[in-house]
């Protein structure tokens, strides 16, 4: 370890010890708040001379027991009094404690450890050498704060612990009782202190002035600011806002989490009709939520989560009115420009991650910690907080904006609304994962103008909207020339704005596109605007990165500045047509992840540099907050939450119900029908080689030719098939599912159970099981049977009840054979006592939205109910609490959407996956938050993933004959978000490592290397990748995975156990000998932790697959090396390593991927064959073997399960890709839905680009059911004809690409229909 000099603002997450460079004194007094000390500090240089000597320091800097250890060496060792004034309680800092402790007992010093906030802690106290009364004194001298305070706290330490040192006693001043400021009081810049009504008569005054309105803006901060006299960026920042045209409330406040000064806050909002909070207090509010039964849960801890919110307030304060989080950060302005990350751990959990919990919108950073003075006498550096205008300034013209969204009437309004496009062609606008965005956006614009928006002739469908859209200029280069526009930017207006960005970043635009006219959109000295406009509404693609442009980008530049085009066409919008607010319609756009910092961005940013300070509404699927979340924390986006699309049973179909129809006849023909068994028995295995199954059942060596094995095997597959949660159809923002698409989706909703203790909890399955009894063996001591973790060949041997024996008439054998039927049963039961009707608010009282219930209705439910009482108590809690807030959801989408249109604010919800058992995120409509990310990876994960630790380890080792050594895995933000870690959890068990949770809060603060006889086995060397997103999430939990390899490289244990550190050694070795220096060699041999290029998102084969600019697997592997290959840990934050990257690639034998829930797959999503598919085309370029490659189903939280990727992707075709139900599905949405096929395509040849794992009899099946099938080549002619042209040229190219390697008479089939389509397009279809 090396020693770092102190920084301003504490510890900066760096590896190393802090040095504080201090002497040793008399009195030591330790804090966290760097107000408190600056307050200390100020006063202490007024002391006389002979006070006792006085050190003061910020405890943030002795975290690491080194650094501990080198302060209390050179200074706590000698002094007489220590003070710590300790924020989060002993579990924040115990080995300090501990030390203080020992350190006071040999020493005889007096130790004082006070709370570093309000409330008492006993354990702090008790920990303490003075008396209760002295103690106390000390500690309310401390809170209370100020210049009074603190010069009476230094008076009573010296007359009641230094009295030897006065040497005049008729000089001493007698300490003063501490004095209390007020909890909450209105602070004016110029003295301080004002009341509300004075503060009243200045607005009212301005406002006779001005001669209009002017909007209220509470400004809030803590009142320990005032305490410290670090006001002077707050006056700064009110006059900037003033200058905006807003009447500044300013608030000083001890706590918004104290009920009194809440309410205060409260009062002093509605009495002044504020239109706009300003926060700049860390932490949330809201700490922990109620159930309806009074039990609390906390926060973002998805495994304490199983209720719909329905308590939630409309409104954090008593006014309808957005709270902007505004930053004041930890680190200096200095830190904040040179790191791409812009905000280190302890703001991002702070200021960002528990803030979203209360629905607050975050701004930017506009002020930074900076040292402000040095006090000799103590031996410390003041900090205080210095404005940064422009941060500033753009802050206050964003809540400007907001608050005039309030203040204007909706008639005078204009708001855009914008569509994604990617891939940038014309059969893909409208990019909205689970979204049918076309129709969503028809709906919203409908709502707009019940609202009293200008919108004028919308479309009747999102087929006429996409249609008029298409009769103007899109993203699509070849027929820019050939269509008109409604809108475009003159190039010297264009050049007038391009000319206020930073210097540096029009030179990257220019220099990377030449100038503007150079843009493919420029016509006639004009940039075009692909859109149109309804009245005064604006409906607009989304400009493309420009990746479709310069192809050769794609392997070199994932920080691909904007060209002008995009740059234009925002501009225009924000200062020509000059738009009131945005809505970016579904998952998810390109802005947010445009090249720039992570968190707090600059106005280098090309994020911000694209919006400006515009209000941002983003509608979102709820069960993907990670990339949620970076639209909230990259472009201020307020989220509104919507729901995932309907979920349904695949079931089986076509010549797969033909096989479960035979393969019930062959058991029944067993033993008594000889000739038909043989009969059946031939048609099965025929049908079976026909259809190829036999290829995709588990089946080893001897196996495939022992016909009882191929049906045993046939059996368990089948069942695996029809159980498999797939999407039936999409959601339609504002439409609530109804139908059969409803009842599933109830039905998914309560498969999982969402706890141990309640029936209310419970699965609905588990629930028919306990109300019949049923047991897989019909005795006594036989345990119930488990729906949700059983072996689906094993014989039902358990009592058949007729009431399951009369909903399927097919024959009863196998374990699989009660599941089916406990999954129609319950549909039967739900469809009949959960009818469609309307539904209200899902806010409202849940007796208002009570369906009713059987005693009331009768014959309207279904008969049996009462005779299930486990299950009768479950539909009792579904009619009261789930159905209301699920049927609730559509409604609140879009009256929460119109409500932010109008200034209001946003409730926060909960995010995550519904049918994973996280129910707490219905109803939707929510400006939805994620994790702390202190607590990453939870307990929960913790279990979870070590028991998918295990089972991986046993499967390749079942599969290889041996464990495995060396291991790559995919770590996503998103995931990490919605399941508390499971991805991270499983490294960390895989490598025999144990996270260590501070006791009561559950946040992570250290590891444990668990002792190799635990486990058994060897230890797993993991290099993860992680996305980009997670890179600026959870750097904290990237620094305590390298720490843990740290620490595993020098750990010594008996035996080859310790794969880590041996391979680690070896590296150093081969590196030295290539001339790095040992310590280099040291660094660069623990690298495990890769991912994209500071401020750059993505791996880098989408836009290769996408614009087809590649030749061969090693330019797909070169790719994804080059976007992926840099390190990060404690003491990296994003080094170019792309040799050691690609080393470490050619070392994995195994490469993981794993998925969380089922309400998407791995070909409905362009991140699975990025991150999975190309680090195993990369390793295998890079070793010339392919490695294993493994899926690992997460989606039951309490039975993981590890397949091969190749066992996933043929569960994906045969459930979802070419299943009748999922087309039947998607052909109900139109364009979107042909949309949807062609996506899924694409990413079926991806990730045969990427793994060779599609087979010639996948594509045809594929082929024959989106192309050549009638009725699907109607509706994809009728609806979208350039998705079936993109499906065509997709098949065409696995053709000339030899992945389809025998197409046979394919390929000229597909030629053929692709010529006829082109025909077609071109004679207008």
């Amino acid at each position: 370890m090396h020693l770092l000099a102190a920084k301003p603002g504490g510890f900066t997450d760096e590896e190393g010890i802090i040095d504080l460079q201090q002497t040793a004194a008399d009195i030591v007094i330790l804090a966290a708040q760097d107000t408190t000390l600056s307050m200390l500090a100020q006063c202490a240089d007024q002391l006389p001379d002979d006070y006792p000597s006085i050190r003061l320091a910020n405890f943030v800097n002795l975290t690491k027991p080194a650094a501990f250890d080198l302060y209390a060496h050179q200074v706590l060792e000698h002094a007489k009094l220590v003070v710590v004034s300790l924020l989060g309680g002993k579990a924040y800092l115990p080995y300090g404690v501990e030390q203080l402790q020992k350190i006071c007992n040999s020493t005889g010093a007096k130790l004082a450890i006070v709370p570093g906030d309000d409330q008492p802690d006993e354990e702090l106290f008790s920990a303490s050498t003075l008396e209760r009364a002295d103690l106390i004194r000390l500690w309310r001298y401390l809170r209370e704060g100020g210049i009074r305070n603190t010069e009476n706290a230094y008076h009573f330490i010296q007359q009641t612990f230094f009295k030897t040192s006065i040497k005049n006693p008729s000089t001493v001043v007698a300490y003063q009782e501490p004095r209390p400021l007020p909890r909450t009081l209105i602070f004016c810049p110029y003295r301080h202190e004002q009341s509300f009504q004075e503060w009243q008569e200045r607005v009212m005054l301005r406002r006779e002035q001005s001669g209009h309105e002017i909007p209220t803006a509470i400004l809030l901060f803590y009142r320990s600011h005032l305490q410290a006299g670090n006001t002077q960026a707050f006056s700064a920042f009110i006059e900037q806002l003033e200058r905006r045209g807003l009447a500044v409330l300013p608030v000083a406040t001890a706590s918004l989490k104290e009920p009194e000064c809440k309410a205060l806050v409260d009062q002093l909002a509605q009495k002044s009709d504020c239109r706009v909070f300003l926060n700049t207090t860390a932490f949330s509010i809201r700490s922990a939520t109620t159930d309806e039964n009074g039990e609390q849960g906390f926060l973002g801890n998805a495994h304490l989560s199983s209720q719909p919110d329905v308590l939630e307030p409309d409104s954090l304060f008593a006014v309808n009115a957005p709270v902007l989080q505004v930053i004041l950060a930890a680190n200096s302005e200095e830190d904040w420009q040179d790191h791409s990350q812009g905000l280190r751990s302890r703001d991002i959990a702070m200021n960002i991650a528990l803030p979203e919990m209360d629905g607050r919108v975050i701004s930017r950073a506009i002020s930074f910690k900076n040292e402000t003075g040095r006090s000799d006498r103590t031996e410390y550096s003041q900090i205080g907080y210095e404005l940064r205008n422009d941060r500033a300034e753009f802050v206050a013209e964003l809540a400007a904006r907001w608050a005039s969204l309030s203040m204007t009437p909706n008639t005078e309004k204009r708001i855009a609304l914008i569509l994604a496009n990617y891939p940038t062609r014309d059969g893909r606008i409208g990019n909205g994962v689970g979204l049918d965005t076309p129709a969503s956006t028809i709906e919203i614009l409908n709502a707009m103008s019940r609202a009293g928006y200008p919108v004028e002739g919308a479309p009747e469908t999102g087929n006429g909207l996409i249609q008029e859209l298409l009769g103007n200029v899109t993203n699509d280069l070849d027929s820019l020339d050939f269509r008109p526009c409604q809108q475009s930017l003159a190039l010297d207006k264009y050049q007038h704005y391009f000319a206020a960005l930073p210097d540096e970043c029009q030179q990257a635009v220019l220099e990377r596109w030449g100038t503007p006219d150079q843009d493919p959109k420029h016509r006639s000295g004009r940039i075009m605007i692909a859109g149109i406009r309804l009245g005064e509404t604006f409906v607009g693609i989304q400009p493309a990165r420009g990746f479709n442009v310069d192809v050769a980008a794609n392997y070199h530049d994932p920080d691909l500045v904007p060209p002008h085009s995009y740059l234009a066409f925002y501009f225009w919008l924000r200062h020509s047509y000059q738009v009131d607010a945005f809505i970016h319609i579904g998952k998810h756009g390109n802005l947010e992840w445009l090249p720039g910092k992570g968190l707090a961005l600059s106005n280098r940013c090309w994020p911000e540099i694209a919006l400006g300070p515009m209000p941002h509404l983003y509608p979102f699927i709820v069960n993907d907050p990670g990339e949620g979340a970076q639209a909230k924390r990259r472009s201020q986006a307020v989220v509104l939450d919507h729901l995932m699309p309907p979920m349904t049973r695949a079931e089986t179909y076509g010549e797969l119900q033909a096989l479960e129809q035979w393969v019930d006849e062959l058991y029944q023909a067993m033993g008594l029908d000889p000739r038909r068994e043989a009969l059946l028995r031939s048609k099965i295995i025929d049908l079976i080689n026909r259809t190829h199954l036999l290829a995709e059942l588990n089946l080893t060596g001897d196996e495939v030719n022992d016909e009882n094995a191929v049906l045993n095997e046939l059996d368990a597959y089948l069942c695996d098939l029809k159980e498999a949660q797939i999407r039936d159809g999409l959601h339609t923002y504002g439409i609530k599912p109804s139908g059969e698409q409803r009842t599933d989706t109830l039905v998914a909703l309560t498969r999982l159970p969402r706890g141990e203790s309640r029936v209310e909890d419970s699965s609905i399955l588990t629930c028919l099981v306990k109300d019949l009894s049923l047991t897989p063996e019909n005795h006594i001591d036989s345990p119930l049977f488990d729906p949700l973790k059983f072996d689906a060949k094993a014989p039902w041997q358990g009592p058949k009840p007729s009431l399951l024996i009369d909903i399927d008439p097919s024959p009863w054998r196998t374990h699989a054979d009660t599941r089916e039927r406990l999954e129609l049963l319950a549909k039967q039961l739900v469809s009949s006592y959960f009818p469609d009707q309307t539904i209200g608010c899902a806010c409202a009282p849940a007796a208002a939205t009570q369906h009713k219930s059987t005693k009331q209705t009768g014959a309207q439910a279904h008969p049996i109910i009462d005779l299930l009482p486990y299950t009768y108590k479950l539909f009792q809690h579904i009619e009261k609490v789930i159905a209301p807030a699920f049927d609730g959801s559509a409604p609140e989408e879009l009256r929460q959407l119109l409500n932010g249109l109008e200034g209001g604010f946003v409730p926060p919800g909960a995010s995550g996956a519904p049918t994973r058992g996280r129910l707490d995120v219905l109803p939707t409509g929510r400006n939805f938050y994620s994790v702390d990310s202190r607590s990453i990876p939870t307990p929960a994960a913790w279990e979870l993933g070590q028991a998918s630790a295990e089972q991986l380890v046993m499967r390749h080792l079942q599969e290889h004959g041996d464990y495995p050594k060396t291991l790559g895995l995919s770590v996503w933000g998103t995931a990490t978000m919605r399941t508390g870690g499971d991805d991270i959890a499983q490294a960390f068990a895989l490598m025999g490592v144990k996270p260590v949770w501070a006791p009561g809060s559950n946040r992570v603060t250290d590891f444990e290397i668990i002792p190799n006889f635990l486990f058994n086995r060897p230890r797993v060397d993991v290099t993860l990748r992680v996305s980009g997103f997670f890179r600026d999430a959870f750097p904290n939990v990237m620094h305590l995975y390298d720490a843990a390899v740290t620490a595993l490289a020098e750990h010594h244990e008996p035996g080859n156990t310790n794969t880590i550190k041996q391979r680690i050694d070896s590296d150093i070795d081969r590196l030295t000998q290539n001339g790095l220096t040992p310590e280099q060699a040291q660094q660069q041999a623990r690298w495990r932790v890769f991912g994209s290029k500071p401020g750059a998102y993505g791996a880098g084969l989408q836009g290769l697959i996408d614009e087809r600019c590649w030749d061969t697997p090693d330019d797909l592997a070169e790719a994804y090396i080059n976007w992926g290959g840099y390190a990060y840990g404690q003491n990296q934050q994003g080094t170019e390593a792309f040799d050691t990257f690609e080393h470490r690639l050619g070392q994995l034998e195994a490469v993981v991927q794993n998925q969380d829930n089922r309400e998407h797959d791995l070909l409905d999503s362009d991140d699975y064959y990025q991150f999975q598919g190309g680090m195993t085309n990369a390793v295998r370029v890079t070793s010339g073997v392919a490695p294993a490659v493994y899926h690992g189903d997460h989606s039951n939280p309490a039975a993981p399960k590890i397949k091969t990727l190749q066992e996933e992707l043929n569960r994906v075709i045969r459930s979802r890709v070419v299943n009748p139900k999922w087309i039947n599905g998607m052909q109900r949405h139109g364009y979107k839905g042909a949309f949807e096929m062609a996506a899924t395509v694409d990413y079926l040849f991806a990730y045969d680009a990427t793994t060779d794992m599609v087979s010639d009899y996948q594509y045809e099946m594929v082929a024959d059911n989106y192309l050549f099938e009638e009725k699907n080549r109607e509706f994809l002619e009728e609806n979208n004809p350039k998705a079936m042209q993109e499906m065509a040229e997709r098949m065409i190219e696995a053709i000339q690409r030899g992945l389809w390697e025998e197409p046979g008479d394919y390929a000229r089939q597909l030629e053929h229909l692709l010529l006829d389509i082109e025909d077609k397009l071109e004679q207008g279809m």
